[in-house]
């Protein structure tokens, strides 16, 4: 009896090491993160769907760093702003309402009202004196409305996620419980995750069978309706959170007291975070993956945009695919979430990198030499374009599902043996800025191609070579990032 509740608890332990009081505080921290991925997932697959339909995925390089990294620095100096005017909990509602309320304005009106607010003939002209290779520049300005929805739904994921809802988590959770608490965190948002996906398959297949005049803004709207009741089910959460959980007891972050530093300015803060090896070495990691995922990507978006040239077709393709990643990330946590606690931190760091890298070049290998992989196609009964689809919906939920389950939470980790300082502005601006410059960069790498090398089919090639030489960059900061968090967290 004492061997069979002794082997009970050891199973208990790997698939749910939360205890007692503790679901107090875990639950709706959970819930709430739940909420914020749903959202985030659903957004992601309808900016797809009418930037890659519309303007081709080309667009998607030159909107990342010409709009996303632009308005992440905007949102940066903001949040630098209302942290030093407003409480923390102000900021959050700050942050976070105009987000839904743009969400709902785009559906009610701007989307509607596209025909007569997008340039058209200036963007003729436009198209007419600019060279080829900038067409995605020209093509940012012609969808306006859909390059500001792409813009703010990458925001989402940035500012939402990982800056406003990690913010609250490191402030609130112990070093100690971090291990245990921050892979489950995600177990119920890769359900939401599910969840998501399988809703964007339901209604983008639901507004393409109506018999309204446009199906795809039937999708829209449903999808639109649920984006804001959700978003304010998540702040409303936040509220309890503040106000009811940790109002009169907050759990420290750490063992004793700190002493508390006095509020920086931006450009304080920038050179907080560049003076700083160990807040360098978080940003490397963050940018690493910025990059990598991006050049894959957009790669096989093209392909993608290829195979499903129509909006409903599309989002509902990418939907299957959140489902997918959602249940795949959700097998890692409750397969895969022991490594960081069996095997330390160094260990579920370095997961991502190796399977991006290994499944990256393999998408990439049956882009570049198609003739080889031709006869597999025939016997699988498809065409190789739809293969190279499918080798890279393979990549996608191999590499996102440990990105979410083991690279993000080892991500946030990192943190919390920090000052306070470094926690607010120096994770602001890892994660807003440095997530932004990460997908930016294969986004200005990418365009340096386009100029001079040519379309996506041909960069292929170096776009492959270039993700395996940051892979190696990314694990090698891996190894020096995990010998500063041991020391500063006593963490072996």
């Amino acid at each position: 009896m004492i061997l069979e509740n002794s082997a009970l608890t050891k199973i208990r332990q790997f698939l749910w090491p939360i205890y007692g009081e503790e679901h107090k505080r875990f639950l709706p921290m959970m819930l709430m993160i739940a909420f914020i991925i749903f959202n985030y997932t659903v957004l992601r697959n309808i900016k797809d769907a009418l930037i890659v339909t519309e303007a081709g995925a080309e667009t998607i390089t030159f909107l990342k760093f010409w709009a996303v990294v632009p308005a992440a620095f905007i949102f940066f100096l903001f949040y630098s702003k209302m942290t030093n005017i407003l409480s923390s909990k102000s900021v959050f509602y700050v942050m976070v309402l105009p987000f839904i309320a743009f969400f709902a304005i785009f559906a009610l009106f701007l989307y509607p009202n596209r025909e007569l607010l997008h340039p058209t003939l200036s963007a003729d002209w436009l198209q007419s004196i600019f060279p080829p290779g900038l067409a995605g520049m020209v093509a940012i300005y012609r969808y306006w409305t859909f390059s500001l929805f792409y813009v703010l739904a990458e925001l989402w994921g940035s500012v939402v996620l990982s800056l406003l809802f990690w913010q609250f988590a490191n402030s609130v959770t112990p070093v100690a419980d971090a291990k245990r608490f921050y892979p489950h965190l995600y177990l119920l948002g890769n359900v939401a995750n599910m969840l998501a996906g399988y809703i964007t398959f339901y209604f983008s297949n639901l507004g393409k069978t109506s018999n309204a005049a446009d199906p795809w803004q039937v999708s829209l709207n449903y999808l639109m309706l649920i984006v804001v009741c959700v978003g304010l089910a998540a702040t409303a959460i936040y509220f309890y959170l503040s106000q009811v959980v940790f109002k009169e007891a907050p759990v420290s972050a750490t063992a004793a007291p700190k002493k508390k530093k006095p509020k920086l300015s931006m450009a304080e803060s920038f050179k907080f975070l560049f003076s700083s090896k160990y807040l360098g070495l978080i940003a490397v990691l963050v940018i690493a993956y910025g990059i990598s995922i991006n050049l894959v990507e957009v790669s096989w978006k093209n392909r993608l945009g290829m195979q499903y040239p129509d909006k409903n077709d599309y989002n509902a393709f990418m939907g299957m695919l959140s489902g997918t990643i959602g249940f795949g990330t959700a097998l890692v946590i409750l397969l895969g979430g022991s490594i960081i606690r069996k095997f330390g931190w160094k260990k579920g760091a370095l997961a991502t990198p190796y399977i991006l890298g290994f499944t990256g070049i393999a998408f990439f290998a049956c882009v570049i030499f198609p003739d080889f992989f031709a006869p597999v196609a025939v016997l699988m009964g498809t065409t190789p374009l739809m293969m190279a689809v499918m080798f890279g919906f393979a990549q996608n939920v191999l590499s996102k599902s440990t990105k979410y389950a083991l690279f993000d939470p080892t991500k946030e980790m990192a943190y919390i043996p920090l000052d306070d300082e470094s926690k607010s502005k120096g994770k602001a601006a890892v994660d807003v800025v440095g997530a932004r410059l990460g997908k930016s960069g294969g986004s200005l790498l990418q365009q340096f191609m386009f100029a001079f090398i040519g379309p996506i089919g041909v960069i292929m090639p170096y776009s492959a070579a270039i993700v395996v030489i940051i892979v190696g960059v990314w694990i090698v900061a891996v190894y020096a990032l995990s010998k500063r968090y041991t020391a500063l967290s006593g963490d072996k």
